[in-house]
């Protein structure tokens, strides 16, 4: 009865967004992306209701993916706000963006930052302490199920894992399975733990998935920034061996938005999520089946002491007619 209490106010709130954002028309139009994983999803509906709520703006939401974004950022200048950009996968196309002026970083989203790695079960790991890099790995593929769980398509680890697999000849000694999508990588992992069965492949953090189910991280490699930089260049022909560096995730801006809409851009400054209060929303929603947009609801119900201090004192002033 708890959870569809809970529920059912993140109904309510979502039945007031029509009326309140008339009564608060104060900005304009502001497109932010929608990526296809949930800790994204999260931030961008946390930050729609925010905005539309407290500082009367239209949000569209535009789907998305690390690559995607900033392809339409070089060829569009939009949309306006990237709200997940892990900087690591973002390559050479977004460093250029920001070097000429036309995007603003405007806040690291994650503290203390985004995790990225290979990784197997810690069950697979403790029966088998011997597996600790991935020349290990390689050497003995049949205890990790022979198989590497790749990124989808669209996704910045994609560009880096597939240059580290060639430079690793990773092939040579197993399979390679490109996930269609971010949903079958993390049920993969699942369906792992459900059986106690072997497991390899790429996942980060934050996520329920590494919340829920206990993971060992492999050793790549000493980290080579050069190396990682370059292993974001599709195609690379000479790609480097590296792992991942911890992996800066910034909220970031057009120009354009920065001049149009300052006080969206400074409450987008201050929009940054504790890894560990993140980690218990998405779990909290896979565990009871929520949405993306109850688990916003669920993040704004019960973290009033963080989002308070995110907005300014009109939008706070607004918010708390609708969140008691």
């Amino acid at each position: 009865m708890k959870i569809k209490l809970q529920l059912l106010k993140g109904a309510a709130v979502a039945a007031l967004l029509s009326t309140a954002t008339a009564a608060f028309a104060d900005c304009g139009e502001v497109s932010l992306t929608e990526m296809d994983w949930p800790s994204s999803q999260i931030i961008t509906h946390v930050s729609k209701f925010l905005m539309e709520q407290g500082y009367g703006c239209t949000v569209e939401l535009v789907p998305s993916a690390t690559v995607t974004s900033v392809a339409s950022l070089a060829e569009n200048n939009e949309p306006d706000i990237v709200t997940e950009l892990w900087l690591n996968s973002a390559g050479e196309v977004y460093r250029k963006l920001e070097s000429e002026g036309k995007v603003e970083r405007l806040t690291d989203v994650f503290n203390p930052g985004g995790v990225e790695g290979w990784w197997i079960p810690s069950y697979v790991a403790e029966a088998h302490p011997e597996l600790k890099t991935v020349q290990d790995v390689m050497a003995n593929p049949e205890l990790v199920g022979g198989t590497f769980n790749n990124c989808p398509v669209g996704w910045g680890c994609r560009i880096v894992n597939d240059n580290l697999i060639n430079a690793l000849g990773l092939r040579d000694a197993m399979e390679v399975f490109d996930h269609g999508s971010g949903e079958t990588l993390s049920t993969s992992i699942a369906a792992a733990y459900d059986d106690k069965k072997p497991w390899f492949g790429y996942y980060w953090a934050p996520t329920a998935v590494l919340g829920k189910y206990p993971m060992t991280k492999i050793e790549i490699g000493p980290i080579d920034e050069d190396a990682h930089l370059g292993n974001q260049t599709a195609d690379n022909a000479n790609p480097g061996v590296s792992d991942f560096p911890p992996a800066p995730v910034l909220t970031v801006a057009t120009k354009s938005l920065t001049e149009r809409e300052p006080d969206v851009a400074a409450l987008m400054r201050n929009v940054s999520f504790d890894i560990d209060i993140l980690n218990a929303t998405l779990a909290w929603a896979d565990n009871n089946g929520a949405s993306t947009e109850e688990a916003a609801v669920y993040f704004i119900q019960n973290n009033s002491d963080v989002w308070s201090n995110w907005v300014n004192d009109a939008a706070r002033e607004k918010l708390s007619s609708l969140i008691k």
